[in-house]
């Protein structure tokens, strides 16, 4: 072998290496997060201005007041309040008749915010 064959084949195999590596730090950086994916919570429904502390009447009657204002849905999961980001019908519907009480809701969570791909009355 001569020294030009040494050196491409060191080189190819520094590159392979070196690729190889790669390729499996990206694949467990991301795969944590690709596992994140679609979560379900399970809390109080509020809205987003109110949070824990209605000012009108009840957290239901409360909750649809602020809504139809324009504050956004909440979902309140111990000590965390979470946003909650649809425009689903059907899912504005279920986060209507579920204000005041409890409801899960199926998402995914970023943050302080939820982007709602579910809600079912929590059982």
């Amino acid at each position: 072998m001569n020294r030009s064959s040494r050196r491409w084949i060191a080189s190819s195999a520094f590159a392979f290496v070196t690729l190889t590596s790669l390729l499996f730090f990206v694949m467990c950086f991301s795969l944590p997060a690709a596992a994140a994916g679609k979560q379900t919570l399970t809390g109080e429904v509020s809205d987003a201005m109110c949070g824990r502390k209605h000012m009108e009447g009840g957290a239901a009657e409360c909750t649809r007041t602020c809504v139809k204002s324009g504050s956004k849905y909440a979902l309140i999961v111990g000590d965390k309040i979470y946003a909650l980001e649809t425009t689903d019908k059907a899912a504005l519907a279920t986060l209507d008749k579920q204000a005041g009480k409890n409801a899960s809701v199926t998402g995914t969570v970023n943050g302080d915010t939820v982007a709602v791909s579910a809600v079912a009355a929590a059982k």
